[in-house]
């Protein structure tokens, strides 16, 4: 689902889309241009919605598909709002070998969501790599850019609902 309010219709009338067009003009709207601008939506919005693209696409004079297809093909752009914490799995060779799968398994039954997706609260991501470099601490997790070595099921869901605060809590 794309969320229609963090990106007006008509990006225009938003002060954070003179980023953009300031972005897409410092490359005379041409083609070349769509990954700055992609990018300049992103840092604005915190991710890349379709208003968004069929803006860009408009005035790069690009077809849809074309935006789209670049969006999804880089994995540093987002299509959705990232929550609030960022849990990143490592699933290379080492950590899958010491359990890289309980703990994404666990994660993602307890808080409802798959990988790459955000709980519907918004307040966590859950994201995988392929490799994070930390090997000699395999299983591996990014927790909000911390690595957590020899991670285990149990303790991983203790640190992510101290994080959250208890179920039901709200955050300021």
């Amino acid at each position: 689902m794309i969320n229609q309010t963090a990106t007006p219709q008509s990006p225009k009338p938003d002060q954070r889309w003179r980023l953009v067009e300031s972005a897409m003009r410092r490359n005379g709207y041409q083609a070349g241009g769509l990954i700055e601008a992609l990018h300049a939506v992103q840092r604005s919005y915190g991710y890349i919605d379709l208003p968004a693209m069929r803006a860009i696409a408009a005035a790069l004079t690009l077809p849809l598909s074309k935006v789209y297809g670049v969006a999804t093909f880089y994995h540093f752009f987002r299509l959705k709002p990232k929550g609030r914490h960022t849990c990143v799995v490592c699933l290379g060779t080492a950590c899958y070998i010491k359990g890289a799968a309980a703990n994404l398994g666990e994660i993602s039954r307890e808080f409802g969501i798959k990988a790459e997706e955000t709980s519907q609260d918004g307040r966590l991501s859950l994201l995988t790599a392929r490799c994070v470099g930390a090997c000699g601490q395999a299983p591996a997790v990014v927790l909000d850019e911390r690595v957590i070595g020899q991670a285990e099921p149990a303790a991983l869901l203790e640190l992510l609902h101290g994080l959250n605060g208890p179920k039901g809590a709200e955050e300021p």
